[in-house]
């Protein structure tokens, strides 16, 4: 598989994002981690955002900063920093709450609440949004509809694959059009597919777990054989190794939220040298024109 990467196409800009979120609000321990205990936990949100912010000048990489609520209400320096230097600030929601656990009243209220939070504190227009755990599917058709109501241009949030986590399997794999009239477009993270198989290949637990040979030709595939951009994310807990460790997480969800912390950030220079990144806002603005409409 190796041996038969294509070259990068000239001019394919992929989509750079990160899910800014602390060790103790992810949806691996949401059963074990009260969220009203959250705020007697030790916070490493900020100083691991900040270190990627710097790892990010040193490359010269622009992103876009999914960013909880919560979290801008409780750090807005780092906010004001995120969009001083040139990246993009949007929503992650409140507090991580996967959006089939809501009606369309208390998501639209979660919308609000995150959104004033994040411009508030950066005094900077938000138009995208990622739905925590990529949690809008087929139990919530009328997400994107709320979506739509409230502005924004873009959403982040589905995946298009069947997983225990989450997933839409039915869903389009790249930028499609949700809403019959409306300008808003969702815009996948990556998957890639092999044979009949498809596979997620956006980042996250499947980068740091997976050898960076397959994800160097899982996006290179992308980008060649499909020739759209990649959309990746990741998580600033993810290269954070001195973080407090969760004992009594389920096997599964330590493996997952543990393994490879210590690579991470390598693996990750080496992938923002290998492609072309940039914020999402600004692929939107690209996919937009290319965006296919939901099937009915």
């Amino acid at each position: 598989m190796v041996a038969e990467l294509p070259l990068v196409k000239a001019g394919i800009v992929n989509g750079f994002s990160v899910d800014v979120e602390d060790w103790f609000q992810v949806g691996a321990f949401e059963k074990v981690i009260d969220p009203a205990d959250w705020d007697s936990l030790t916070v490493r949100v900020d100083a691991n955002t900040n270190r990627l912010l710097d790892l990010f000048a040193a490359q010269g990489v622009k992103a876009t900063f999914f960013t909880l609520g919560w979290v801008a209400k409780r750090h807005p320096a780092l906010m004001r920093r995120i969009v001083a230097e040139g990246h993009e600030l949007a929503s992650h929601g409140w507090a991580h709450q996967r959006v089939f656990t809501m009606d369309a009243r208390q998501f639209a209220a979660d919308l609000y609440d995150a959104r004033c939070a994040l411009e508030d504190a950066s005094g900077a227009r938000v138009i995208g949004y990622r739905a925590p755990s990529f949690s809008i599917d087929q139990r919530t058709p009328w997400a994107h509809e709320v979506l739509a109501d409230h502005g924004y241009a873009y959403s982040s949030s589905v995946a298009p694959i069947a997983h225990d986590h989450y997933g839409w399997r039915e869903a389009p794999r790249f930028a499609f059009r949700p809403v019959d009239g409306a300008d808003l477009v969702e815009i996948p993270v990556t998957t890639v597919e092999w044979g009949q198989r498809r596979m997620a290949a956006g980042g996250g637990g499947f980068f740091r777990v997976l050898p960076y040979a397959f994800s160097q030709w899982a996006m290179r595939r992308v980008n060649c054989a499909d020739e759209r951009p990649v959309i990746f994310y990741f998580h600033p807990w993810e290269i954070d190794t001195k973080q407090p460790r969760v004992a009594d997480a389920p096997l599964k969800s330590r493996l997952r939220h543990y393994t490879n912390i210590d690579r991470m950030e390598s693996k990750l220079l080496r992938m923002l040298k290998d492609f072309e990144w940039g914020r999402m806002d600004h692929l939107a603005a690209v996919e937009a024109c290319r965006a296919v409409d939901l099937p009915r």
